[in-house]
């Protein structure tokens, strides 16, 4: 099984050896590294790992108290492919998506970013939910106020999100994952380039459309049934 490590750690020789010792006693294979910030002496990192079925993560965490100046922020599972360049692979397919473009986008949102969820809802009121990602809950927790720019927060429940605004499609496009840290500012800028992408297709507004209309015309379908 494939799992997310975020640790923050000493930035000096050495540090990372010591982690990576430990990782392998507990018999992981470390396949990325992706280093968040560094500054004062610290560095925060994510780490995807694939590790024996059934291992623990608390075990996990606490194996790696034991080198010195190591916090555990969050261990949790992923379905990020490592070692590739997963967002082009998305734009890619989103440019042959024809109507299924802003679905396309949506349902690969919890992969790239090792989160449970993803929705869009439509920004005028009343304000409803247009398409959501296997896993999201019936009541998706739309804002309140559609955010200037992507925006990370955690909900009362715990729950870690990312509202991001999509101003030409009149939607906001929610991100969420109830396990592990909240979003950091990397995410966010990662998920901000991805989103200003999307946007920046020729296509992008006239599938969208297309793909709104065609849900209108299926609720009211069922409506008159």
């Amino acid at each position: 099984m494939l799992l997310r490590l975020r640790i923050a750690l000493p930035d000096r020789p050495g540090a990372l050896g010591q982690i990576t010792r430990v990782l392998g006693v507990a018999g992981t294979d470390i396949t990325q590294v992706t280093v968040l910030e560094r500054g004062g002496g610290r560095a925060l990192d994510d780490f995807t790992l694939f590790c024996p079925e059934g291992t623990s993560k608390e075990a996990l965490a606490k194996s790696l108290l034991s080198v010195p100046g190591v916090t555990v922020e969050g261990v949790w599972t992923t379905r990020e492919a490592p070692g590739t360049y997963p967002e082009l692979e998305i734009l890619k397919y989103i440019t042959t998506a024809g109507d299924r473009a802003l679905s396309t986008l949506i349902d690969s949102m919890p992969v790239l970013f090792s989160a449970d969820w993803a929705a869009a809802g439509t920004d005028k009121e009343p304000r409803s939910l247009v398409y959501s990602s296997w896993r999201a809950p019936a009541d998706v927790p739309l804002p309140e106020a559609v955010p200037p720019r992507p925006v990370a927060s955690t909900l009362a429940s715990g729950l870690h999100i990312i509202a991001a605004p999509l101003p030409p499609l009149a939607l906001t496009l929610m991100l969420a994952r109830s396990e592990g840290p909240a979003f950091h500012r990397m995410e966010v800028h990662r998920l901000t380039r991805i989103l200003e992408i999307f946007l920046t297709l020729p296509s992008t507004e006239r599938m969208v459309a297309r793909q709104l209309r065609g849900a209108s015309d299926d609720a009211s379908a069922r409506k008159l049934r």
